[in-house]
């Protein structure tokens, strides 16, 4: 789907010039305002189908990136957190 392409270009984008002490950059702070007007203008229906989609080698290359830059991943996901896990509660898609 063309969000996760989206968020994950974002993200790879933030990760190629920001360390882990930058976590706070306004890089980091666009990014993730980006992947929340995604979640929040997607369709339940969107989602659902994004859900079921394969993860592209540059998605899990940003995923295993995040998994291995804590401050990084920290500052981002505290900004999308509520709002992306809203939208999910929302469309069914959490209990």
């Amino acid at each position: 789907m063309k969000f996760r392409r989206m968020a994950s270009l974002g993200v790879a984008a933030v990760l190629a010039v920001a360390t882990p002490a930058q976590a706070q950059s306004p890089v980091v702070n666009l990014v993730a305002k980006k992947v929340i007007e995604r979640f929040q203008k997607s369709t339940c229906d969107q989602l659902w189908a994004a859900r079921s989609e394969r993860r592209g080698s540059q998605e899990q290359r940003v995923l295993d990136m995040l998994n291995d830059e804590p401050q990084l991943r920290q500052a981002f996901i505290d900004q999308v957190a509520g709002p992306v896990m809203n939208k999910l509660f929302v469309c069914g898609m959490i209990p």
